[in-house]
């Protein structure tokens, strides 16, 4: 039975920003030209924020108590943001504190675990829409992965040993990750309310790479997991027989 999250994947996706440059923290950051209201804390102890039209990210930090300030707080949330620690885009969800899925200490056991030859699944979860389904919602005409339904927040794993090619917003798709592995293969992972990892680093099989959630086009938590044979769209393969192809069950 399908799962309740879905996406479709226009065939445009780009989307542009403006920014203006204003400099905070001792660092220049950019700013969306949108009606700026000025920074707004989240609740108090809260491990996740999400940025508002004017926050900056010395504003975020010191309204959150977040240790190290600015930088660890961009740190501990490169992959969401990016390379350039200037734009932090309205609608983007940051962690604010450790061990909540993009903290450094994760980012570090990520590069730092091996597992060579080993594979995992990339949640705990039941599959929910499988590969292949038709549907309109689609613009291959059928879903290019397989859905696994969880809640918001879970952790994700990197289903083997492999290396990052991309981290972050991807349109349709919101926050996703993209890994090659040893055979040539790509896993992505897509809707991730969080990025733990970035792009060039290397992972071993069961490490957390990001938290689930609903970013991008949904309608409601789940993670979309997809085999390729390249890292762009349309290059699919059936990811639950790849998995246990590689003695996973699933």
């Amino acid at each position: 039975m399908p799962a309740k999250g879905k996406h479709r994947r226009p065939k445009s996706q780009r989307a542009t920003r403006a920014a203006a440059v204003a400099t905070v923290g001792g660092a220049a950051l950019a700013l969306p030209l949108i009606g700026a209201t000025g920074a707004q804390a989240a609740t108090a102890g809260a491990t996740t924020y999400t940025v508002k039209a004017g926050d900056t990210l010395s504003k975020i930090a010191d309204a959150q108590h977040v240790e190290g300030g600015w930088k660890q707080l961009y740190q501990a949330n490169k992959g969401v943001i990016g390379s350039d620690a200037g734009y932090i885009k309205p609608g983007a969800k940051l962690t604010l504190k450790a061990g909540a899925g993009t903290s450094t200490a994760t980012a570090t056991q990520a590069s730092t675990t091996t597992a060579t030859g080993s594979y995992v699944k990339p949640v705990d979860a039941s599959v929910g829409t499988p590969y292949h389904q038709n549907g309109s919602m689609w613009s291959s005409g059928y879903h290019t992965g397989t859905d696994f339904t969880v809640a918001t927040g879970t952790a994700i794993k990197s289903i083997a040993a492999g290396t990052v090619v991309s981290a972050g917003w991807d349109g349709s798709y919101g926050n996703e990750v993209v890994i090659k592995h040893a055979d040539g293969k790509y896993s992505q992972y897509a809707h991730l309310s969080s990025v733990g990892v970035s792009a060039g680093q290397s992972v071993g099989a069961g490490s957390q790479i990001g938290l689930s959630g609903a970013t991008g086009n949904v309608t409601g938590p789940h993670l979309h997991f997809e085999i390729r044979t390249s890292p762009t769209y349309g290059s699919d393969l059936d990811p639950l027989a790849y998995l246990r192809e590689h003695g996973v069950t699933v």
